[in-house]
């Protein structure tokens, strides 16, 4: 997916329909900076406004795509490589998703689970030094909630990371 070559064919089919960056800013519900980043090259549209850019300019979205308008005879290769290129260049894959997820539940835990090892570590500690043997059931209480605390965690990160696969199926 070529940015800049996407960007001026924006621009000339903008002008064709006789457009100013400020009206097709205005139909989209974007700013004319927004259109002018993307004529240039800078970034290219939010995903949610393709359909009715597409719909504006009076392409196919296999058109937007490619940068230009496709010939028919051309038309089924040329959608699959956007195909593949936009698959290749989608900005938040499975693997980012998971990480992404994984993070959040980490940051979103922390003081819960740093306050719950000071405790069960605590009392490990006091067994030890007591020598009353309750260091080996905070050992095992400690294990479990640790177990118990990765499996919440997974739970969390399949809810959300899964979640468009799932809908689906």
């Amino acid at each position: 997916m070529d940015q800049e070559k996407i960007g001026k064919f924006i621009a000339k089919l903008r002008k064709e329909q006789k457009l100013t960056q400020e009206q097709l800013a205005e139909k989209l519900g974007v700013t004319a900076k927004s259109v002018s980043r993307w004529e240039n090259g800078r970034c290219l549209p939010d995903v949610s406004l393709y359909k009715e850019l597409c719909s504006i300019l009076g392409i196919t979205l296999n058109d937007f795509f490619s940068g230009e308008k496709i010939k028919e005879e051309e038309f089924k290769e040329q959608a699959d490589n956007n195909l593949f290129n936009a698959l290749e260049n989608s900005s938040f894959t499975l693997k980012e998703k998971i990480k992404y997820y994984g993070d959040k539940w980490d940051k979103e835990h922390f003081l819960e689970l740093t306050f719950s090892m000071f405790v069960i570590v605590g009392f490990i500690i006091y067994g030890f030094i007591k020598d009353n043997g309750i260091q080996y059931i905070f050992m095992i209480i400690g294990f479990t909630y640790g177990i118990w605390e990765n499996n919440r965690k997974k739970a969390y990160i399949e809810r959300n990371a899964y979640k468009h696969i799932s809908k689906k199926i």
